[in-house]
């Protein structure tokens, strides 16, 4: 099984590493669009099929709500290309899309306190039936593999927290990207605020690269020169009643108290019925030697 709704990539600066695009791949999932910036169109055709590839509109970036003074300046980071996504996916009838960052080595599934390698988009597929049934979730999507160890007892999802990197959004909800920086958690904090749900899933998992370690994205645009400051007290000045700046690991990080929303529970659209027992999808474990 492959997703329904459509996935789109959001690259910078990538066009030789492209490993979510690889990571697809291996899985055989094809048909994402790749949305780049058309200074780069160039580069990024080399190495991926041009009817895979859409440029970024110029007026996604000259539009886009920064919420800071420093205008064109400076990167406006990925929200303008993450809009775009939006409004194409709802533009062709879609009522859901995937839109993830482009540095992913790989996809897992977690089951049973084990990390396994999946094959297909089976994961993909199964996180949008499940989310299908509810009338009120704005967001999920895929927990980061390094967040969720095999040693802890991890739920298959978390409620109302935040979503990031590798999100199915519901096309419907009357939001769209905004800010510089931390704008996955701008956008999962609005959404909470106005009592929406967020599903966030430990059962499928995406291995992305670390923040400052992956050249191109954010890492040139903003960390390698900056730091991580700006994005932590930008978030912090949105949201002051959940957001605060932090010291950690030798940096800034944001920290938000996410408490008031984790009593909220998930509504079943009418006239949905759930079969008992368990679905697979066809997912089977396998065992392959060692090379």
């Amino acid at each position: 099984m492959n997703p329904k709704y459509p996935i789109y990539i959001v690259s910078k600066g990538r066009w030789e590493q492209r490993l979510t695009v690889r990571a697809l791949n291996e899985i055989n999932v094809f048909g994402y669009r790749v949305v780049i910036e058309e200074e780069e169109y160039a580069q990024y055709a080399k190495h991926i099929d041009k009817k895979w590839l859409l440029v970024l509109p110029k007026n996604y970036l000259e539009h886009y709500e920064t919420c800071d003074s420093l205008g064109a300046s400076k990167s406006r980071g990925p929200g303008p290309a993450r809009n775009f996504c939006w409004d194409h996916s709802t533009s062709n009838g879609h009522s859901r899309h995937w839109v993830m960052d482009d540095n992913c080595q790989h996809f897992y599934r977690l089951n049973r306190n084990l990390k396994v390698l999946v094959s297909s988009g089976t994961i993909f597929r199964c996180a949008e039936d499940f989310i299908d049934r509810y009338a009120n979730v704005a967001l999920s999507g895929l927990n980061y593999h390094g967040l969720c160890k095999q040693t802890d007892a991890v739920p298959p999802y978390i409620l109302n927290t935040r979503i990031y990197s590798f999100i199915l959004i519901n096309n419907s909800i009357q939001y769209r990207w905004r800010a510089r920086y931390n704008e996955d958690t701008d956008l999962s904090l609005r959404v909470l605020k106005d009592g929406w749900c967020t599903v966030q899933f430990n059962a499928f998992l995406a291995e992305k690269i670390m923040t400052q370690r992956n050249r191109g994205g954010n890492t040139d645009e903003f960390y390698a020169q900056e730091g991580t400051l700006p994005k932590s007290q930008m978030l912090a000045d949105l949201h002051p009643d959940v957001a605060t700046v932090v010291q950690r690991f030798g940096r800034w990080h944001h920290k938000v108290d996410y408490r008031q929303f984790k009593d909220r529970k998930l509504v079943r659209k009418k006239g949905v019925v759930v079969k008992q027992g368990v679905n697979n999808y066809g997912m089977v474990l396998q065992v392959t030697p060692r090379t």
